[in-house]
């Protein structure tokens, strides 16, 4: 008889190899490389994750919950008084910051191969709903919903760009100063007529 699945176990391996595939990332996963780097036998992964389709859809949600949770966390995420702009930039501090760096660059590989059809038709969770995720934010702070959507759809993309850009080049103080420009852009979107 099998022994049934321990959900805390399965969250504990998939941070785990969340952090390995962070390292190394996805394009050459394979379970037995991937339990051996873990310190498991292949054995621990197919008892949690039927195939390596399934551990990849398992790391997938797995992502979209912690990117869900670490926007909440942004401090003054649901401050509807305080700018759009500020959360961009502390959400892009957050990601680029050393210890998350590795997190971000598997993202970014996530996106790309989403982008090229490689993940077997699956758009991640966190891709697809990125843009309701920020459009929630510009409805709270008083944007109609169509106009929400496309403002988040823009934001998302010019971020995502210039987070590509600074991954590739390194360059900082440009794709800063992009980004508060970008910030400054969003925050106008969302500031009060003068009157």
């Amino acid at each position: 008889m099998a022994r049934p699945r321990d959900p805390h176990r399965r969250t504990e391996i998939l941070d785990a190899a969340i952090g390995h595939l962070a390292e190394t990332g996805l394009v050459n996963l394979s379970l037995r490389p991937l339990a051996r780097a873990l310190g498991h036998s292949t054995r621990v992964l197919t008892h949690h994750f039927a195939d390596k389709d399934d551990l990849l859809t398992a790391v997938l949600a797995r992502l979209d919950e912690l990117q869900h949770a670490q926007l909440r966390a942004t401090e003054g995420w649901g401050d509807v008084s305080r700018g759009i702009g500020g959360l961009v930039q502390d959400s892009w501090r957050r990601q680029l910051e050393p210890e998350h760096l590795g997190a971000t660059r598997l993202l970014h590989e996530i996106e790309g191969l989403a982008a090229a059809g490689r993940l077997g038709g699956r758009v991640p969770k966190f891709l697809a709903d990125r843009a309701e995720f920020v459009a929630g934010a510009f409805r709270a702070r008083g944007l109609a919903a169509g106009p929400a959507q496309v403002r988040a759809t823009f934001l998302n993309s010019a971020y995502a760009g210039l987070r590509s850009d600074f991954l590739v080049t390194g360059d900082r103080a440009r794709t800063e100063a992009a980004l508060a420009d970008l910030c400054a852009l969003a925050d106008s979107w969302t500031a009060p007529a003068p009157s």
